[in-house]
C-alpha cells in the first residue's frame, strides 16, 4: 500500500467516530418527567413509545429519552424539571398534573405534553382546549367528569349501599376540592350519604380506615387515577379495603389488577399512546399552541370477580355486559 493511500485510510478511520458523534448529537432528546417510579409502568411506557413510533420515532434509533422519576416524592419534581431544561431537551412529556405544573414553572419555551385528570383550562395550563396557546398541550382524562358514573357503577355492584366514604388527597388543593364537590353532588343525586376524608400520607390512610371500622360505611370511593400518592399506596389501600371487607371503587385498573374490587376510568394505555403521538408531531415541527387538547374517549370498566365473591357480591348481568375485563 502506498504511503499516501495509507494516510488517507487513517484519516477516514479517524473521521468515523466524529461522524457517529455528530449523528448522535443531532438526535432529538425527549424529557420524561414522572412523579412515580418505573415499577408497573411497562405497559404505559410501551404505549408512549408506540405513539412515538406511529410518528416515525424509535428510541435509540432516531430519538433519545431522558427519564426523570420522582419515586413518589412530588417535591422533587421542580428540580427534575429544571434538570431537563438544562439538558435542553426538545420536548417534555409530563404524565400527571404535578409534573405538568413543575414543567410549566421550569420553562415557557420548551414544548410540554401532559396528561391531566380534569379540565386543563380550569387548572390554568392552557388558554383553551381547541387552541391551547403557549408551550403546552396534551390529554384530559375526565376524572372528575366521570365521578357520577363511577359512583353509579359502584351502586349497581353494591345495591344496598347507602353510606359511602370517599378518600381525597388534599395535597393538590384545587383538584381535591373539585373531586370532593363532584362526589357530593353525585351522591346527593343518587340519594347516598357521603363522607369525604383527607389522606395525604400513609398514617392518614390508616386513620381513615380506623374510622371506617368504627362507623361502618357501606362502600368506599378512592380519588383520581392521576394522584401519585394514592398510586404509590395502592397495595395499602387494596389490602385495607379487603381487610375491612369494604367494597371500593378506584379510577385505575392498577387497583383491581392487585385485588381491588372495581375500577372505571380513562384507558391510561390509550392516553400514553396519545402523548407519544403528540410528542412525535412536535419533534416534526408542530407547535403545542396549535395542537388541540385531546379529550379522552376510551374508558374501561374492570371488575375483580374473586374480590367480589370474597365480599359476598354478585356481579349483575347489566355490569357483565358493560365490563371491559373481569379478573378471576
Amino acid at each position: 500500500m502506498k504511503r499516501r493511500e495509507f494516510i488517507t485510510l487513517l484519516g477516514g478511520a479517524a473521521m468515523w467516530p466524529l461522524a457517529a458523534r455528530a449523528q448522535q448529537a443531532a438526535m432529538p432528546v425527549i424529557g420524561w418527567l414522572n412523579p412515580a417510579s418505573p415499577d408497573n409502568y411497562a405497559d404505559r411506557l410501551r404505549a408512549f413509545r408506540q405513539g412515538l413510533k406511529d410518528t416515525g420515532y424509535v428510541e435509540g434509533e432516531n430519538v433519545a429519552i431522558e427519564y426523570r422519576w420522582a419515586e413518589y416524592q412530588v417535591d422533587r419534581l421542580p428540580e427534575l424539571a429544571a434538570e431537563l431544561v438544562r439538558r435542553r431537551v426538545a420536548a417534555i412529556a409530563s404524565p400527571g398534573a404535578a409534573p405538568a405544573f413543575a414543567a410549566k414553572a421550569a420553562t415557557a419555551t420548551i414544548p410540554i405534553v401532559f396528561i391531566v385528570g380534569e379540565d386543563p383550562v380550569r387548572l390554568g395550563l392552557v388558554a383553551s382546549l381547541a387552541r391551547p396557546g403557549g408551550n403546552m398541550t396534551g390529554i384530559n382524562l375526565f376524572n372528575n367528569e366521570i365521578t357520577a358514573k363511577r359512583l353509579a357503577l359502584l351502586r349497581e355492584l353494591v345495591p344496598t349501599a347507602v353510606r359511602v366514604a370517599a378518600l381525597v388527597n388534599p395535597t393538590y388543593a384545587a383538584i381535591a376540592e373539585t373531586t370532593a364537590t363532584e362526589i357530593e353532588a353525585a351522591a346527593r343525586a343518587m340519594g347516598l350519604q357521603i363522607q369525604a376524608l383527607n389522606a395525604s400520607n400513609s398514617r392518614e390512610i390508616d386513620a381513615a380506615f380506623a374510622s371506617f371500622a368504627r362507623e361502618r360505611p357501606d362502600a368506599l370511593f378512592v380519588g383520581a387515577s392521576g394522584d401519585p400518592f394514592f398510586n404509590s399506596r395502592r397495595v395499602q389501600l387494596v389490602h385495607l379495603a379487603s381487610h375491612h371487607r369494604l367494597p371500593a371503587t378506584y379510577a385505575s385498573r392498577a387497583y383491581p389488577d392487585i385485588g381491588g374490587l372495581m375500577s372505571y376510568g380513562a384507558s391510561l394505555v390509550d392516553a400514553y399512546r396519545h402523548i407519544g403521538v403528540y410528542t412525535g408531531r412536535i419533534l416534526k415541527g408542530a407547535k403545542p399552541a396549535d395542537l388541540p387538547v385531546v379529550q379522552s374517549s376510551k374508558f374501561e370498566l374492570v371488575i375483580n370477580a374473586s374480590t367480589a365473591r370474597m365480599l359476598g357480591l354478585t356481579v349483575p348481568d347489566k355490569l357483565l355486559v358493560a365490563v371491559d375485563e373481569v379478573i378471576e
